[in-house]
């Protein structure tokens, strides 16, 4: 048994969520610390490319998305469960929706220029230039568009208002009740605004959603020790990549397993990874690809928000 390996940077938001997942499961982490700009060698070593954050490996196995680290997460424990029994889809949906439209909200309400001065204020101005053009170019070439700032402030009462109305009539303490994935994918990008004087206001305005996301967080961060990239390196070339699922599908635009391919995300950090197909099923993608330093990888990807084609 592989421990579980998160690659994360402390303010990343979809961090935050893999965390949370970790501590809601109480599992054990190592914790490998990345730079929350590009270049990222060791990452670049175990992904083929991926850049977004987080990054869950175990083993010679790396999983991409925190939509797919959850199923993985389920997979590793079974209680409790991100996914309960009859709200499967309502979760899976909901989450869907908070890890873009919401998160799309967070993004542009925190990247204003009163929020980056607080946020990067006591930071050289160097690292606010490199950050501000990394981010520039992960946001290029892909579907998901900047929200102007006037339109993401326009839009945020009735986003909120509707999780306040949700969380006042809910009988549980959390969204459906019971906690599950949708509480992390609604959390982290309320972290985020929370994470200035700025921005902060648009989350405490609302009661309900102030202590449900205390609710949330709560759960903390499971118990992790520190691990360096190179030693995580290390762990996969030593390793095997784990036997593949069972559940196959035909795909429905006809790639075959052993064929070179290329997957990458959708919206963005569109960044393409290669290598050979050898499992594509309902919710996944798998890769087999080399690396000189990391040996045999299978990396996987959920289908929904990535796209793949031919080489």
């Amino acid at each position: 048994m592989h421990e579980l390996i998160l690659h994360h940077y402390p303010t990343s938001p979809f961090a935050e969520k893999a965390r949370l997942m970790l501590g809601f499961k109480q599992l054990s982490w190592r914790s490998v610390l990345i730079p929350p700009v590009m270049p990222k060698p060791d990452l670049t070593a175990l992904t083929g490319g991926y850049r977004k954050t987080p990054v869950l490996q175990v083993g010679a196995d790396i999983y991409c998305d925190t939509a797919l680290i959850a199923r993985r997460l389920e997979a590793e424990k079974a209680t409790p469960v991100l996914f309960p029994e009859g709200q499967e889809f309502n979760v899976a949906s909901f989450a869907q929706w908070a890890d873009s439209l919401v998160f799309q909200h967070a993004v542009s309400l925190v990247f204003q220029p009163e929020s980056i001065a607080a946020r990067f204020g006591a930071l050289p101005p160097e690292f606010l230039k490199t950050f501000i053009a990394d981010r520039s170019a992960l946001f290029s070439g892909g579907q998901a568009s900047r929200l102007p700032l006037e339109l993401a402030q326009h839009q945020w009462p009735s986003l909120m208002g509707r999780l306040q109305q949700q969380l006042e009539r809910e009988e549980g303490d959390f969204l459906f009740g019971e906690p599950s994935l949708a509480d992390f994918a609604m959390a982290h990008p309320l972290w985020f605004l929370r994470g200035t004087p700025v921005t902060a206001p648009l989350v405490d305005a609302y009661p309900a959603v102030a202590a449900w996301l205390a609710r949330v967080l709560g759960f903390g961060h499971g118990s992790l020790s520190q691990m360096s990239g190179e030693e995580a390196i290390a762990v996969a070339r030593e390793a095997s990549p784990a036997a593949l699922p069972e559940d196959a599908l035909v795909d429905p635009n006809g790639f075959q397993v052993g064929q070179r391919v290329a997957i990458a995300a959708i919206d963005y950090g569109v960044d393409a990874v290669e290598g050979e197909l050898l499992f594509s099923g309902r919710e996944e993608l798998i890769l087999r690809r080399e690396d000189p330093r990391a040996g045999t990888l299978h990396v996987h990807f959920p289908r929904i928000g990535f796209a793949i084609k031919a080489l």
